[in-house]
């Protein structure tokens, strides 16, 4: 039974990961942003938080990381994207790994563009068993070795942009997959979540783009938000401030390599300012991503506005 627990408590608290820096990695909170910014792009994260926490019984690993790569595309010819993600979640004797595509299709409206997407995939949970310290050992109630299981997963979401606002819904986890370890009677499902994201383009001056945003996730029960504001000089260089709800301060920073600005190198520090007693203070966070030169449709080339640009 104490594995149950442990598992439904770490499932619980970090169901899915969490990224600093959500705003330029929509793709993963929503499907319909497939295809919707008209260029192909990389992206690669990768995410150690609360860097150097270790287990309070003998050092070993304890503090979540994770790795991130996928790819945003559109389908011109139908007026809609593909997109596809893989997520790698460590959370001490707990990791999730998924694999996901997503599929959207977009309307043009009057003043902008609203998308409509569905994202499938498989959500695999694995449990080491051996990562556990019992009081007394050996522990009946805890067998030793690993295990994993493989479950569908299933999302959709709605999209909406105009040339300086930006919005969305989505729902994830609908088939609710259960993971129980071959523990009677355990559940252990991934919940039901509805996560917003918005924000506006505020053109400071001709090189100068300031964008703040938010993004709010909830489980029907309760709910958290970050609150961000990211500066954008020249196309080249970004940087800006986020606010985690009851945990972190964030500092983001940005660069555009390359000649036409394709390779860009994102960076994220997390200062934990409540209940540090539980966790090392600081994490980190690393963006990688290139885009693919704008692809050309009844050869007028696809002009990429200011919010999309990394």
């Amino acid at each position: 039974m104490l594995i149950i627990i442990l598992v439904h408590h770490l499932s619980f608290g970090q169901q899915d990961p969490q990224f600093s820096q959500y705003m330029f990695n929509t793709l993963f909170y929503n499907p319909a942003f497939a295809g919707v910014e008209g260029i192909t792009q990389f992206t690669a994260i990768h995410r150690t938080q609360w860097t150097g926490y270790t287990s309070t019984f003998d050092g070993g690993r304890g503090n979540p990381s994770t790795q991130m790569i996928s790819l945003n595309t559109p389908i011109l010819k139908f007026n809609s994207g593909f997109g596809m993600h893989v997520v790698n979640d460590n959370l001490g004797p707990l990791n999730n790994l998924e694999a996901q595509m997503s599929y959207a299709y977009h309307l043009g409206l009057k003043n902008g563009k609203i998308s409509f997407g569905i994202k499938a995939g498989i959500f695999s949970q694995s449990i080491d068993r051996n990562e556990y310290r019992p009081n007394v050992s050996p522990d009946p109630l805890i067998d030793a070795g690993e295990d994993s299981q493989i479950r569908p997963d299933l999302a959709f979401g709605i999209y909406y942009r105009t040339e300086k606002y930006f919005g969305g819904v989505s729902v994830n986890h609908i088939t609710k997959a259960e993971f129980d370890f071959g523990e009677a009677g355990s559940r252990n499902a991934l919940e039901q979540h509805m996560i917003i994201t918005g924000g506006y383009d505020y053109e400071f001056n001709y090189k100068l783009i300031i964008t703040p945003s938010v993004l709010v996730k909830t489980d029907f029960n309760s709910y958290s938000f970050d609150l961000g504001v990211i500066g954008t000089y020249n196309d080249k260089m970004w940087g800006g401030l986020s606010f985690r709800q009851s945990e972190a301060m964030i500092i983001i920073l940005g660069y555009s390599l390359l000649k036409d600005n394709s390779l860009k190198l994102g960076y994220s520090f997390d200062y934990v300012i409540q209940n540090q007693d539980a966790k090392e203070p600081t994490s980190h966070e690393f963006m990688l991503s290139y885009t693919l030169p704008p692809a050309i449709a009844g050869g007028k080339k696809i002009i990429r506005t200011p919010r999309f640009r990394h």
